[in-house]
């Protein structure tokens, strides 16, 4: 059974840093790619970074470019988000995607 499950969500404060991890289980990790999106109540769920399967492709949205860093350990089958100089309007559910598959989500809120 395929399982992804983001961790490290919480409430920071503005020009603060927050990472973000995703664990995974029941699939080829290390082969596929992984995104993070993330949500905002009443809308679209938007796209955040994506990272290829030996790491070394990455692309992100313009409004995460420079303050996020995606990565991955396929050791470890875990995907990251590491988040800096973070702004209120990065406050969301943040969700990690492979192929079909999707996280249950995690809330980051980021406060003035």
């Amino acid at each position: 059974q395929v399982q992804l499950v983001e961790s490290g969500g919480g409430l920071v404060q503005v020009g603060g840093s927050l990472t973000l991890s995703c664990t995974t289980s029941g699939y080829n990790f290390s082969t596929s790619n992984m995104s993070w999106y993330r949500q905002t109540p009443g809308t679209a769920r938007d796209w955040v970074a994506i990272i290829g399967g030996s790491g070394r492709v990455k692309k992100y949205a313009d409004f995460v470019r420079g303050r996020f860093t995606i990565s991955r350990d396929n050791a470890k089958n875990t995907m990251y988000l590491q988040m800096t100089d973070l702004k209120a309007a990065d406050t969301a559910v943040y969700y990690c995607r492979s192929l079909q598959y999707w996280g249950q989500g995690i809330q980051v809120t980021v406060s003035n």
